[in-house]
C-alpha cells in the first residue's frame, strides 16, 4: 500500500472530518491516481480547488500521485491572482456571473438584486446545470457536494451558510465583489437587465397609489415587470446594506 501526506488550507477544510482539519495526514492508496481523484475522495469538490502542490512544485489536476508524495492543497483564489503558480485550470473565471441550484431561490434573487447576472431555475436537473456552468462558464453555487464533483464543472463554489441574507454576505465575501455591486439593475424574476420607461407608458400598469407617489420606473424587456423605488426596494436595499457590512466586517 502507498501512503501520500496531504493537507488542505482555508476553509476547504470545512469539508474535511474534525480529525483532519488544518493537519497534515496520511492517506493510503493504490496505484497511480490523479491528485484530483484523490481530493474528491476525500470530501472536498475540484471547483473548491485552485492550486496544488506536490513537494513543492504546482501540479494540474491529472497528476499522478506518488508514493511518498507531500501535497498541499488551497482554496480558490478568486480575489487575488495567482496566475503565475496555479495551473489546475487553464485560466480564472474573472467575469463573475453564476448559475444556482433550484434550492437557492432567495439567494439568486438577492444576487440579482445586487446587480449579479444569475441563472436560476427551480426544477433545473444537476445535469443541465453543470452544463450551463461548462457552457456559460459560470460560477455553479449550490449546497450539494456531489454537484461540485462533476468533471463539467470547472468552476463553483459550496454555499456554506443556511440563511438567505448570510448566503448574500457569503458569497459577496468569497467572490470578492464589494466593488463591483450594481444594486437595482436586473429583474428579480428572469434576471435580464432593466430599462428605464416613462411614467406615461407604463401607468396602465401600476397600482393607483404608485401612479401618485412615484416618478421613476424601469420595465425588463422580457417579461415587462415595472420596478419602482417602493417599500419593497427599502426592504431590498437593507438586506444588501447589511450583507455589504457584514463582509467588511468579516474582512
Amino acid at each position: 500500500m502507498r501512503r501520500a501526506l496531504f493537507r488542505f488550507y482555508a476553509e476547504l477544510n470545512d469539508f474535511l472530518p474534525p480529525a483532519r482539519k488544518g493537519v497534515p495526514f496520511v492517506h493510503a492508496f493504490e496505484g497511480t491516481p490523479s491528485v484530483k481523484d484523490v481530493i474528491e475522495s476525500l470530501g472536498v469538490p475540484h471547483t473548491e480547488v485552485d492550486l496544488v502542490l506536490a513537494d513543492g512544485e504546482a501540479v494540474d489536476f491529472g497528476w499522478g500521485l506518488r508514493d511518498g508524495a507531500r501535497v498541499s492543497v488551497y482554496p480558490v483564489f478568486e480575489s487575488l491572482d495567482v496566475a503565475s503558480v496555479t495551473r489546475v485550470r487553464a485560466e480564472p473565471l474573472r467575469d463573475t456571473r453564476f448559475v444556482a441550484d433550484g434550492h437557492l431561490g432567495r439567494l439568486a434573487r438577492y444576487l440579482r438584486m445586487a446587480g449579479f447576472d444569475v441563472r436560476w431555475e427551480r426544477d433545473a436537473k444537476d445535469d443541465a446545470l453543470a452544463r450551463v456552468a461548462s457552457e456559460e462558464r459560470r460560477i455553479l453555487l449550490t449546497r450539494d457536494r456531489g454537484l461540485l464533483k462533476r468533471s463539467a464543472v470547472s468552476h463553483g463554489y459550496c454555499v456554506r451558510e443556511a440563511d438567505p441574507p448570510r448566503q448574500l454576505a457569503e458569497v459577496i465575501r468569497r467572490f470578492d465583489l464589494g466593488r463591483a455591486v450594481a444594486p437595482f439593475r436586473r429583474c428579480l424574476r428572469c434576471n435580464a437587465l432593466l430599462e428605464p420607461v416613462r411614467k406615461e407608458d407604463v401607468q396602465d400598469l401600476l397600482p393607483p397609489r404608485v401612479r401618485e407617489r412615484y416618478a421613476v420606473f424601469r420595465r425588463c424587456p422580457e417579461c415587462g415587470r415595472v420596478y419602482w423605488p417602493g417599500s419593497h426596494h427599502a426592504r431590498m436595499e437593507r438586506i444588501l446594506e447589511d450583507a455589504l457590512r457584514a463582509t467588511r466586517a468579516s474582512g
